[in-house]
């Protein structure tokens, strides 16, 4: 067997079909080196052997001794049950305790006289010492006083257990007897580490780290398997960015240099605000890169109202000077149609070119959605063949094969988390050569998630508000404890709109027939399991109630994905021009929507959020000289994990503070983006909260040696590990990063 191959043998060939079946089907599991890199959650640890008289509070023991009673107790009014057992090892007792499910199994076996190996925490209750739901292993009473008794206790006591992810089909132990089987085969792990740089940090070699992690001794030897297997992640992972950066390096591009007292110079001329240092220095990067004869791929974070929008229509202005086009793709029509309208209102007649009263500077900026009519879509094509247009905004409509570019130089995407990597490559390829790409966010992103999910993305940030913003005050109303809060609620929104101001009421669900025939069985099962008692507010409902009740005599209108475009546009035209005071309003209006006079927002339902959405909901208010006000209502109790989050959005507007705390909360998932290919987390070891020191110093080590050998020649090992990560799916995944 040669050495990779090792690790590539299907489980089915050593463990049997069954157990090789359950393993595929719900972990994921399928060959050697995938179990071998299926680390333990935990470890549990059992102290060594202790006699009853000398048990130490507080700490893990293992006692061998006799049932002296078990008895069933009932409490709560019989809906719960414990067992307690009374053990006796001739020197002293112990009582044990299991609750509810953990009952049936110790009730059948441990029946008075039988004699057992027990394990857990010492801790006192009722002035009595005990162990709560101990580990045991029972000793057939004719090896009781053997060699073979003396050995199976020697084997029970004092060890780390290790507790490995498991599913309900197959628990730990017996994924633990799996390691077993394959353990032997991690002696011919390939390192992926050049030997100079494992030797320089002074890491454990590979297969030792893996019988160490699976089988450790002691804790030490746990902490070094897993300082150099979170290493081996954060190395391999960051080497396929490097090599990723490093190619495009290589491709070829367009350098688009802004002509002087060209159309980016008349529009700078014409802005009634001088740009934050911020945007400056952040525009500065970017029209650098785009001076290059290679792709630009930049990520702009910037938080919510920084003047994202600002910096990227100056870059696709500077493109437009210099003979090229630009796209900018966003993820909803209502943010294409908001984008268009603010970009064309910022330009005022130069977004007229062509056009009589327009700019000879200027250029088109037309619109392109899937809802457009026959005539304008037609024109809009045409506009773009012959480069008559040189600025286009869209949403996915852009992508289709029949738009073509007359020579598509800058591809903005707006919203990154919102598209697929295969929707931003197809409008990549339109250009003659590879366009340059500007990535946009507005959920700002701890760095290390920078560092490895857009790793391959220079970054530049925007955390700077302009001038004129005002600050915006969040508060919790906790709709059941206090009904009295959430009168006072809306209260304020009339206040807000009688001294001139608007105001948005937002609803998880829209609350029409269609939609609530998808969720029905859904939802059902969603409410059993929460214990909730209704579903989420919607739209339709919480508006009639609004107009006929709190909100009575002031002009409420609806906004959802569900209405016809013309009707949506309509909406947010009559709001942005202040012809409407209350907007109710699903997540359509989370990004990117720009109304100054909007200064207060009632979230119904905000439990029901992320953070980074209500962070991003919030935005929304607060554009203008007027102070904003965000009132998260709910139901969600006091003490629950739920009422923490919205507590932490309240006491800060600093979205890379929350964006850390929605990360803790929901752990990263995929950071190789499940959601973009589907592929199980490429991460088990490392966090990306949590390990920040060693992904950068693992992306400066990779840069390095990338540098040095792009190709990997010299280091055969290193390309071999790359292969198991980059699966043809992940490959393609960071391609079209």
């Amino acid at each position: 067997m040669d050495r990779v191959s090792a690790f590539d043998e299907p489980l089915k060939k050593l463990l049997g079909g069954a157990t090789a079946t359950v393993m595929a089907d719900h972990l994921d599991l399928h060959t050697v080196g995938d179990l071998l890199h299926h680390y333990p959650r935990r470890y549990e640890e059992r102290g060594r052997l202790t006699a009853l008289t000398d048990l130490p509070l507080d700490e893990h023991v293992t006692v061998v001794a006799q049932v002296a009673d078990a008895r069933i107790m009932m409490f709560n009014n019989g809906r719960g049950k414990r067992l307690e057992v009374t053990l006796t090892d001739g020197s002293g007792r112990l009582q044990l305790v299991f609750f509810g499910h953990g009952v049936h199994k110790p009730h059948k076996e441990l029946l008075p006289g039988r004699r057992a190996m027990f394990a857990g925490k010492v801790s006192v209750f009722n002035r009595k010492m005990q162990l709560a739901h101990p580990t045991y292993q029972l000793l057939d009473a004719e090896s009781i006083d053997g060699a073979e008794a003396a050995e199976a206790v020697d084997a029970f006591a004092g060890r780390l257990l290790p507790i490995y992810p498991a599913c309900k089909q197959l628990d730990s132990w017996r994924i633990a007897k799996a390691v077993d089987t394959v353990l032997p085969s991690a002696r011919e792990a390939v390192d992926p580490l050049p030997p100079s740089l494992r030797e320089g940090r002074g890491f454990t070699p590979l297969p030792e780290a893996l019988l160490k992690v699976h089988r450790p001794q002691t804790k030490a030897d746990i902490a070094q398997a897993r300082d150099r297997l979170k290493w081996d992640e954060a190395f391999v992972l960051q080497v396929a960015l490097a090599r990723r950066r490093y190619a495009d390096t290589q491709l070829p591009a367009v350098a688009r240099k802004p002509a002087h007292g060209g159309l980016l110079d008349a529009f700078d001329a014409k802005l009634p605000f001088t740009l934050t240092e911020g945007q400056q220095k952040v525009s500065r990067e970017i029209f650098d890169d785009l001076a290059t004869e290679h792709p630009m791929h930049r990520l702009l974070q910037g938080e919510v109202g920084s003047g994202k929008t600002m910096v990227a229509l100056r870059a696709m202005l500077g493109v437009v000077d210099a003979g090229g086009q630009a796209a900018m793709l966003a993820p909803t029509e209502v943010l294409a149609q908001q984008h268009h309208r603010s970009i064309t209102e910022m330009m005022g007649e130069l977004a007229e070119g062509g056009l009589l009263g327009g700019s000879e500077q200027g250029t088109k900026v037309v619109l392109l959605t899937g809802s457009m009519g026959v005539a304008a879509r037609r024109q809009a094509l045409l506009d773009l063949v012959t480069g008559e247009a040189g600025i286009v905004i869209g949403t996915h409509a852009l992508i289709e094969d029949k738009v073509q570019f007359h020579d598509l130089g800058l591809v903005v995407v707006d919203e990154q988390h919102r598209f697929g990597v295969e929707q931003r490559d197809a409008l990549r390829s339109k250009g003659k050569q590879p366009p340059h790409l500007l990535v946009m966010t507005a959920t700002p992103i701890p760095r290390t998630v920078a560092m490895t999910v857009f790793g391959d993305l220079e970054t530049s940030v925007l955390d700077q508000l302009p001038a004129g913003r005002s600050p915006i005050a969040s508060h919790v109303v906790p709709a059941k404890d206090k009904p009295h809060f959430l009168s006072r609620a809306w209260e304020r929104v009339r206040e807000e709109v009688e001294s001139g101001h608007q105001a948005y009421v937002v609803c998880p669900r829209i609350g029409d027939d269609a939609e609530d025939e998808a969720a029905g069985k859904k939802g059902k099962k969603a409410t059993e399991d929460d214990g909730e008692k209704r579903p989420p507010l919607a739209v339709l409902e919480i508006a009639e109630q609004l107009a006929k009740g709190p909100l009575a005599g002031l002009r409420v209108e609806v906004l959802h994905g569900r209405m016809n475009p013309d009707d949506k546009d309509d909406v947010m035209r009559r709001f942005a021009a202040g012809q409407v005071d209350v907007l109710v309003a699903t997540t359509v209006i989370e990004v990117g929507v720009n109304v100054p006079n909007a200064t207060a927002m009632v979230i119904m339902d905000a439990d029901r959020f992320g953070v980074s959405q209500l962070h991003q909901l919030r935005g929304r208010v607060g554009r203008g000289s007027a102070p904003g006000l965000c009132l998260l209502v709910s139901e969600a109790h006091e003490a629950s994990p739920a009422r923490a989050r919205l507590s932490a959005v309240a006491a800060t507007l600093d979205g890379f503070e929350l964006s850390r705390i929605d990360l803790e909360q929901r752990r990263e998932g995929d950071v190789l983006g499940q959601a973009q290919s589907g592929v199980r987390s490429s991460l088990r070891m490392l966090t990306v909260i949590d390990d920040e020191e060693v992904i950068a110093a693992a992306r400066e080590e990779a840069a390095a040696i990338v540098a040095a050998d792009p190709e990997l020649e010299r280091l055969p090992e290193l390309r071999t590990a790359l292969d198991a990560l980059l699966d043809k799916e992940r490959e393609q995944y960071l391609d079209k990063g």
